[in-house]
């Protein structure tokens, strides 16, 4: 299997959105309010995305989904999404939709969303509840996939 790294697929799909807009418009409304609503929105996902990112590097961990992990994130922003750094993303791209003033990448979205979960989440979803076992089980009857 070939390792394509998550922010990848949120990428493409904005990249492919904007392309498809620049064959065939389909503007957004309401400027500069969704413009500006984008921004904040795309600001939020990253800072949740990089609260993620900065308590694997806390814990000491790896980022990387194919790696073994060393320990089970529970804490902080993993509190809130069993996969904050994925949903940041998400958010962020609905931010940077917004910003860019275009409904094809909303249109790509939930696409991005199905490749993400099926590709990279349940691969590691499998992982954990073998690494971890029922600590890991339980954590996800406590704690939502996305939010």
């Amino acid at each position: 299997m070939i390792f394509v790294p998550p922010p990848f697929y949120y990428a493409a799909g904005l990249a492919g959105g904007m392309a498809i807009n620049g064959v065939v418009a389909l503007p957004l409304g309401g400027r500069p309010a969704t413009a500006v609503a984008g921004a904040v929105l795309a600001a939020l996902g990253l800072a949740l995305a990089f609260a993620g990112v900065a308590a694997v590097i806390r814990h000491r961990t790896t980022i990387v989904p194919h790696h073994p992990v060393a320990t089970l994130l529970t804490g902080g922003a993993y509190r809130l999404s069993r996969n904050p750094m994925y949903t940041g993303l998400a958010i962020a791209y609905l931010g940077l939709a917004l910003v860019f003033g275009s409904w094809w990448p909303l249109v790509l979205w939930p696409a991005v969303l199905v490749g993400v979960r099926q590709l990279v989440i349940r691969p590691e979803e499998r992982y954990l509840t073998q690494r971890f076992d029922q600590t890991y089980t339980d954590y996800q009857s406590r704690v939502r996939r996305w939010l």
